[in-house]
């Protein structure tokens, strides 16, 4: 039994910062340190949603000005252009193409807030080119594209991180304090979840022209020739295989990345990969992944079961989303509203009836950044680096590959294949338009 003031002990934890997780990797980069009053320049790659709001956590920093602005949407980038003269004082330079941004010598930092299917060429050309990077979540849409940005980082020597905000977040740590611990007991099973009414897609429409000022064949880059789709496009590519991964790679990117960082983050890869799903709600929506799904990660010690249902808005623990790590003494249940600790044989009941779930930090990702900005102006590692940001992303892919094949799935990543799945070694690299090539390093 927890006791009343064992709990508030534990309770306190949430006041321990980072110092408290896993130690920081060894500093690869040689690259001169930012003095205290330089500017940092920014440049960001994709305006019109998630890189938007990430761009203005960077701003609050007096150090950081952005200087540049990309985005293939003309209206897209007008807008953003006049709204950051109003924030700012400063015009930005305008980009339709990254490559021209990634000539200015004067950027620092590049942010990369495309869909995901655009992280990998972007990601590779700034490594060449000199810049460290933020990197929206999930690294990349395909295994083989996270693979490659990894090699790249290493390559170059560049300060990555990518937007897991809750590696951030001194809550999520205390958690990790608490589950390391021992007061959890045998810590066997690990499930996340997400329930969104997003994840449904949306009601079919007709193909269209594309909205003015939209280069849309340069929207789909590297992905396959298509018609324009509203449905597809701003706000709805996630659904698309040729773009995206569903819920699974937004929401379990971020989820199984608890359970990555609970195991200890030595263990990167499961043993074996088995998925169930289907579009069985709406399959006459616009949807190509699936909108019921479950996976089951097998690490030999300890199981991960992830699950999704998109277009329901309630889950497990009255959460729609969340994860729970499950003990033999305990259970801790999360997510970024608020988490709590329910005794074993007590799991219908919080702890203590006077005890309140407790709140999560709510600054995650204007602390992410600050860490991260702190990061390349001392050429250390940051909170979430480029390893922890591969191992969640090729995670939440295996899971889609599972699902995808109808096959039990063995990831080798010394050998970066599958073993007995001709099918999932099929699918692990995309296959690029022309006249885009899949990148290599030189």
């Amino acid at each position: 039994m927890i006791t009343r003031r064992k709990f508030a002990k534990i309770s306190a934890l949430a006041g321990i910062g980072m110092a408290t997780g896993i130690p920081a990797p060894i500093v690869r980069s040689q690259a001169k340190a930012i003095s205290a009053n330089e500017k940092i320049n920014v440049g960001l790659i994709g305006c019109k949603s998630r890189g938007w709001s990430v761009l203005q956590q960077f701003i609050k920093s007096p150090e950081v000005e952005c200087i540049a602005l990309c985005d293939v949407d003309e209206t897209v980038l007008n807008k953003r252009s006049g709204e950051l003269f109003g924030l700012t004082g400063k015009r930005p330079f305008m980009f339709s193409h990254y490559k021209k941004m990634l000539e200015l010598k004067e950027i620092a930092i590049v942010i990369i807030g495309t869909p995901d299917h655009w992280h990998c060429l972007p990601f590779v050309d700034a490594c060449k080119a000199g810049k460290d990077i933020y990197v929206e979540k999930p690294l990349a849409n395909s295994i083989a594209e996270c693979n490659i940005m990894l090699q790249a980082a290493k390559k170059y020597n560049r300060i990555v991180t990518v937007g897991q905000q809750q590696r951030s977040a001194t809550t999520w740590a205390s958690i990790m304090e608490l589950i390391k611990s021992g007061t959890l007991g045998d810590v066997k099973r690990i499930n996340g979840w997400a329930n969104f009414g997003y994840g449904a897609g949306a009601p079919r429409v007709p193909d269209s022209p594309p909205p003015q000022g939209v280069d849309f064949d340069q929207w789909l880059g590297p992905a396959p020739l298509r018609p324009f789709n509203r449905n597809r496009f701003h706000g709805s590519w996630r659904m698309n295989w040729d773009y995206g991964g569903g819920l699974m790679t937004d929401w379990g990117v971020h989820l199984l990345d608890m359970a990555l960082w609970a195991m200890g983050d030595t263990r990167q890869f499961p043993e074996t990969v088995v998925a169930s799903g289907g579009i069985m709600r709406f399959p006459g929506n616009e949807i190509q992944t699936p909108d019921t799904l479950n996976v089951v990660y097998n690490y030999g010690d300890c199981i991960v079961q992830w699950e999704n249902n998109g277009g329901i808005q309630s889950g497990p623990w009255n959460r729609n989303y969340g994860v729970s790590f499950v003990g033999s003494k305990g259970t801790v249940v999360a997510n970024r509203e608020s988490w709590e600790l329910v005794t074993e044989g007590k799991s219908d009941k919080p702890l203590t009836a006077d005890l309140p779930p407790q709140p999560i930090q709510q600054d995650a990702n204007q602390t992410h950044v600050r860490h991260f900005l702190d990061a390349v102006k001392n050429r250390k590692q940051p909170d979430c680096t480029i390893e922890i940001g591969h191992a969640a992303a090729v995670t939440a892919l295996l899971g889609n590959l599972a699902y995808r094949t109808g096959e039990i799935l063995k990831y080798d990543p010394q050998k970066q294949g599958f073993m007995d799945s001709s099918k999932a070694n099929s699918m692990m690299t995309p296959i690029y338009r022309g006249p885009y090539i899949f990148p290599s390093i030189d």
